[in-house]
């Protein structure tokens, strides 16, 4: 190729160049500026998440900013009061952290604490615009929040439309997550909620209807697991959960499920506690997995509330007190649930009504046959109640109480298709019953050297005894 001829093909490949250049730039121009990262957008606002520095003002910051959507990249974000976000003013607001982000409380009361101007009921006509255009479903996701100090809360919601808490770690904090004043539709999944001073799930006379628990860890709060105290509370939904130890030798009277009415006349109704595991702590005076005090202030002219409609189905519980106690409840059903190592009672109810106890398995099972387990004596009692069912349940090795079942002053119960076997002392003991009926039973007691009865009947009148096969001939005086 000659001198000329190359020089223009060199002049060519310039132009080419050149038009590629250009042609590159033109459509640049015609992009969308690409926004800045999540992550860059919050570290503008002066944060650090080194553990050391302050992070309060800075965070805080950001939130009133109305930026909305705060991503905390890998670090620890350390604060010392809490994080305040007022949905009405700074729009909707979320804290995500893809699970490398922590929170470290080291003041007083909640770190982040959610604030909105819903006050009403969950009826959509009741709903102000506001609260669509700017509050709904404040969220927290995949973010760790350590308490390091005394009074240090998780997170706290008062007023909130739809608060959605998923995939988050709380701990060494006093209460978890902190419900106040009012709420409405509020969801917590797949979050632990561990090792905290107060309790885990708060329900502090808090008028709240709509909430689902689902698929969390919640142990080791040494007040209780989930706690609902006073208030107006409906339809809460507890389910899938691993519910374990949320009580100590200094908080008497606590359960890992909670749920207390005195001081409302409103109360707490409509639950469901549904395929969980509840267990331990046993040395806790008067543990419980679940405990329902169902009597609410009398309001109306009413002399007596006992509040309900509670379903508890398809549960394991284990290893405190009592398993189950109802005490002024009315309107309960449990069916499928496994009990054991109930040390004082598995079954506890009290001066209740229209209670269902369906096909239950209470048990002593030797694959548990360790420490002083043997001490548990597992017994069922129904006290000072009235229009109750019991059909299907499997009771067995009941030992050092008046009976594997126990019904005591009760008026109106159906006992039918039960199944008791190997108790001490008597299977079955009507005191005081009334007006009631037991058939189609199998009450058995054929351990070597027992001499303890199948049923004994204790006062009463109107009881109708019929189809049952006992090992042993009623005992009745």
């Amino acid at each position: 190729m000659s001198r000329y001829s190359r020089r223009v093909c060199f002049v060519a490949l310039l132009a080419a160049m050149a038009a590629i250049t250009l042609r590159a730039a033109l459509f640049q121009q015609s992009q969308p500026a690409t926004p800045e990262s999540p992550r860059t957008r919050l570290f503008q606002f002066g944060v650090i998440g080194d553990g050391v520095a302050d992070d309060t003002v800075a965070i805080q910051k950001a939130i009133d900013s109305g930026l909305g959507e705060l991503v905390f990249p890998q670090g620890v974000y350390r604060i010392t009061q809490s994080l305040v976000v007022e949905l009405d003013k700074v729009g909707y607001t979320s804290f995500r952290g893809n699970g490398v982000a922590r929170i470290e409380m080291a003041g007083a009361g909640p770190a982040i604490k959610f604030v909105g101007t819903h006050f009403k009921s969950a009826d959509p006509g009741g709903y102000t615009d506001d609260v669509w255009d700017r509050q709904r479903m404040p969220l927290v996701d995949g973010v760790a929040i350590i308490g390091k100090h005394p009074e240090a809360c998780g997170i706290a919601a008062i007023g909130t439309m739809q608060l959605t808490v998923t995939r988050t770690h709380l701990r060494h904090v006093l209460h978890g997550i902190h419900l106040l004043e009012n709420n409405r539709n509020v969801i917590i999944a797949d979050s632990h909620i561990y090792e905290n001073r107060g309790v885990g799930i708060f329900y502090d006379d808090v008028n709240l209807h709509q909430s689902n628990i689902t698929n969390c860890h919640i142990s080791y709060n040494a007040m209780g697991g989930v706690v609902s105290r006073g208030g107006n509370v409906r339809n809460i939904h507890i389910s899938g959960c691993d519910i374990e130890s949320n009580m100590s030798e200094d908080t008497p009277a606590t359960a890992n499920v909670l749920i207390d009415c005195s001081g409302s006349v409103y109360g707490t109704a409509e639950v469901a506690i549904t395929g969980c595991t509840i267990q331990h702590n046993n040395p806790s005076p008067d543990s419980a997995n679940i405990r329902i005090l169902g009597r609410s202030m009398p309001s109306r002219n009413q002399e007596l509330v006992r509040e309900g409609n509670v379903t508890i189905t398809g549960n394991v519980l284990s290893d405190v007190q009592v398993n189950v106690h109802l005490k002024d409840c009315r309107g309960v059903a449990l069916t499928g649930n496994t009990f054991w190592q109930g040390y004082a009672h598995n079954l506890l109810i009290e001066d209740c009504s229209n209670i269902v106890v369906g096909p239950n398995n209470f048990d002593r099972n030797p694959r548990y046959d360790y420490g002083n387990t043997q001490d548990a004596k597992n017994g069922l009692v129904f006290r000072n109640s009235v229009d109750c069912t019991l059909t299907g349940l499997h009771i067995t090795n009941v030992w050092r109480s008046p009976a594997g079942l126990l019904i005591e002053d009760a008026d109106r119960f159906n006992i039918t298709n039960c199944t008791i076997l190997d108790c001490d002392t008597v299977g079955l003991l009507l005191k005081n019953v009334r007006n009631s009926r037991v058939s189609d039973c199998l009450i058995r007691d054929d351990r070597p050297d027992s001499n303890g009865l199948s049923m004994q009947v204790l006062g009463g009148e109107g009881n109708q005894i019929v189809d049952n096969l006992l090992g042993t001939p009623i005992a009745a005086e």
